[in-house]
């Protein structure tokens, strides 16, 4: 994605969430929402790279902020820098896809303490592009009647991941 069309991109979602009825924000915050925070774009956090599939698909069980479950497949894990620290994650697969939950060491402050999200996007050269530039909150960082995965402690890391939603401040 480039410069311009992340901006874009940036754009729709704050149309999105002001205007569309299926906005995560409640009316009352719709009404005073002036759009969401960012990061500056990293490039250096734009990713393509292998993983490391795990032998077996196990199935894991993610608690949820209302305490239902949601099960996945532990799909792999991979490998990352991040300004000379070296950081790793497992990704998760379902039937609808790849998901990446993680926990930055900047949750509760510069982000969301619950963690955020990413949908790597599987290349045709067998790579995924994990662009934390896209790295995105829960909807239950809006409003709490949403239920959302929580990120587990294989994916909480201790280096900041300054790319992609900020924390969310109602306004």
């Amino acid at each position: 994605m480039t410069s311009a069309e992340l901006i874009k991109f940036r754009a729709m979602k704050d149309e999105f969430f002001r205007n569309n009825a299926q906005s995560p924000l409640t009316p009352q915050q719709r009404s005073t929402f002036e759009g969401l925070r960012y990061f500056d774009e990293n490039s250096e956090l734009r990713l393509e790279i292998a993983i490391q599939k795990f032998p077996a698909q196990n199935e894991f069980t993610m608690q949820t902020s209302t305490g239902d479950e949601q099960t996945y497949r532990r799909y792999g894990e991979f490998l990352f820098d991040v300004n000379g620290t070296q950081a790793r994650l497992t990704l998760y697969a379902s039937d609808h896809g790849y998901f990446l939950p993680f926990v930055d060491s900047q949750a509760g402050n510069e982000t969301y303490g619950a963690g955020r999200y990413l949908d790597p996007v599987l290349l045709s050269s067998g790579k995924f592009l994990i662009d934390f530039n896209l790295a995105y909150n829960p909807y239950c960082a809006y409003n709490e009647n949403w239920s959302c995965p929580i990120p587990p402690s294989e994916n909480r890391i201790e280096v900041p991941i300054r790319a992609g939603e900020r924390n969310f401040k109602a306004t």
